[in-house]
């Protein structure tokens, strides 16, 4: 295979005949390729915005027993809730909830995200959509503190 489709997939996360068909329409030019399938990913965000977010889980995360959160996420099937990319989102949410206090969900959202600045936390629940072909949603959020 391609050593750039597999550094593509690396880097957008996108399936192999997803990257191979945007390096073939960025003709070879990498960054032109990752454009490509940011802005289909996009696209599969908006598409599914509107699509009902049933299944979910409730994820706990305790930080040096002093702070506590609880994040209600929600996803379109168990199928996803299961999946790597959407716990590891949940568990990206809830360290960022520990360290930035949100007081609220829109806040939250619009936050710069703590791992990379560049993105929001929106940015990560999107790229999760991007992903895994669903509705993701982080529906609210709990936080205590001593």
């Amino acid at each position: 295979m391609n050593d750039n489709i597999l550094k593509l997939r690396e880097a957008t996360g996108a399936g192999v005949m997803d990257c191979k068909r945007a390096l073939e329409d960025a003709k070879g030019d990498f960054e032109a390729a990752k454009q490509i399938i940011h802005e289909k990913g996009v696209a599969k965000v908006e598409k599914r915005a509107d699509r009902e977010a049933g299944a979910g889980m409730i994820y706990s995360y305790v930080h040096n027993e002093r702070i506590g959160v609880l994040v209600d996420a929600r996803a379109e099937t168990d199928f996803v809730v299961h999946s790597e990319p959407f716990k590891e989102m949940v568990r990206e949410v809830a360290m960022q909830i520990a360290a930035m206090a949100p007081e609220n969900l829109e806040e939250l959202l619009a936050q710069p995200y703590i791992k990379d600045d560049k993105k929001t936390v929106q940015d990560l629940v999107n790229s999760v959509i991007a992903k895994v072909g669903e509705n993701v949603k982080i529906r609210t959020f709990s936080r205590i503190s001593i």
